[in-house]
C-alpha cells in the first residue's frame, strides 16, 4: 500500500512502568488513541521513543505491538537510526519483517563530515529494504547538518527516499529551497513539536511528525492550512504556543508528563540516564494545560 507521508504522524514516546519496564498496556491504549483521533500514521522508536535505550528485543516487541494494534488502519513509520549503516539497514529490514509500512532514518556524527558517506548510508539502507523512507533533517540530536543540495541529492538517487522530515532551523527557508528544488513528489512533514507551525506550513510543509502531546492542536493547524485559512492557522498558534513553547524544554520528561495527565500513559518514567519531571514541574503542567485548555477533559480527543 502506497503512502502520502502527509497531514498528521505523531511521534510515540515509549512508555515504562516506574521499574523501567516496558509498559504494554500504556502502549497499545495511546497508539488506539491516535488511530481515534484519526491521524494519518504513527512514527515509533525514534529520539521520543528513547530508540537508544531500547534492546532489540525490547524493539521487537514495540514494533510488533505497534502494527496489531493499528490494524493497518495507518501506517507505522519505526526510527531505525544507527551509527552503523550495516546495523540501521538490519534495523530497518527488522522493522520490514515485523510489518512495518516505512522506516525513519537520520545520519549520525563522524569526525570528519563527508557527504558522499551519508548518500551511501541511505542508498545501502534502500538495499536492504523495500520499504519507504522517512529522511529526518535534526542536526539537534545528531549534530549533522545536510544543506538542502545533499537532501535534494539523495532524494534524486535513493528512489526510496518518500519522506523529508525537516527540523533544522530555521525550517521555513529550509523547507522552500527543499521544495523548489525537488524533483519528484516527496513530502515534507515540520517536527520540533510544531515550534514553527504556522511558519512551516506557509513555506509549504505538509503537515507534522513530531512528538507534541495535541494531535488535536496539529489536525486543526494542518486542516486550515489545507484551506489557505492562515488566520485560523496563526490565531491557533497563539493560543496553544505556551504550551508548544514549555514542552520543547530539552529531556523528554514534560511530554511524558503531558501523556500521563492525558491519562494515555500510567508513568512518566523516562528511562536512566535521562530524568524525569519533578513534582513542581509536574504542578506547573497541569496548570499550564488548565489554563490553556479551561474546562477540556483533556484525557478525551476534542476539538480545538
Amino acid at each position: 500500500m502506497a503512502h502520502s507521508f502527509k497531514g498528521v504522524i505523531p511521534i510515540l514516546a515509549t512508555p515504562f512502568n516506574d521499574d523501567e519496564s516496558l509498559d504494554l498496556a500504556s502502549w497499545q491504549k495511546m497508539i488506539a488513541f491516535m488511530v481515534d483521533s484519526k491521524v494519518d500514521g504513527i512514527t515509533i522508536l525514534g529520539v521520543l521513543g528513547e530508540s537508544n535505550r531500547l534492546s532489540d528485543h525490547e524493539r521487537e516487541t514495540l514494533i510488533k505491538s505497534a502494527v496489531a494494534t493499528v490494524g493497518k488502519k495507518i501506517p507505522v513509520i519505526v526510527g531505525t537510526s544507527h551509527t552503523g549503516s550495516a546495523a540501521a539497514a538490519y534495523l530497518s529490514t527488522m522493522a520490514e519483517n515485523l510489518g512495518a509500512d516505512a522506516v525513519m532514518v537520520t545520519p549520525a556524527k563522524e569526525p570528519v563530515p563527508n557527504d558522499e558517506r551519508i548518500v551511501e548510508y541511505y542508498r545501502r539502507i534502500s538495499e536492504k529494504t523495500s520499504l519507504p523512507i522517512v529522511l529526518q533533517d535534526h542536526p539537534a540530536s545528531t549534530e549533522v547538518h545536510m544543506s538542502a543540495p545533499l537532501i535534494l541529492r539523495i532524494v534524486k538517487e535513493v528512489a526510496s527516499v518518500a519522506c523529508i522530515k525537516a527540523e533544522a532551523v530555521p525550517t521555513p527557508p529550509k523547507i522552500r529551497a527543499l521544495r523548489a528544488g525537488l524533483s519528484r513528489p516527496v513530502s515534507i512533514l515540520s517536527g520540533l513539536g510544531a515550534l514553527y507551525a504556522p511558519f512551516d506550513l506557509e513555506a509549504g510543509s505538509d503537515g507534522f511528525n513530531t512528538g507534541f502531546a495535541f494531535p488535536e492542536v496539529l489536525r486543526a493547524l494542518v486542516d486550515a492550512a489545507n484551506a489557505k485559512d492562515f488566520d485560523r492557522v496563526h490565531a491557533l498558534y497563539a493560543r496553544f504556543a505556551a504550551l508548544i513553547v514549555f514542552e520543547q524544554q530539552p529531556g523528554l520528561a514534560i511530554r511524558k508528563e503531558i501523556l500521563k495527565q492525558r491519562g494515555l500513559i500510567a508513568s512518566n518514567r523516562v528511562r536512566h540516564p535521562g530524568a524525569t519531571i519533578t513534582a513542581p514541574v509536574a504542578a506547573e503542567v497541569a496548570a499550564l494545560i488548565s489554563r490553556t485548555l479551561p474546562g477540556i477533559d483533556v484525557t478525551r480527543a476534542f476539538v480545538p
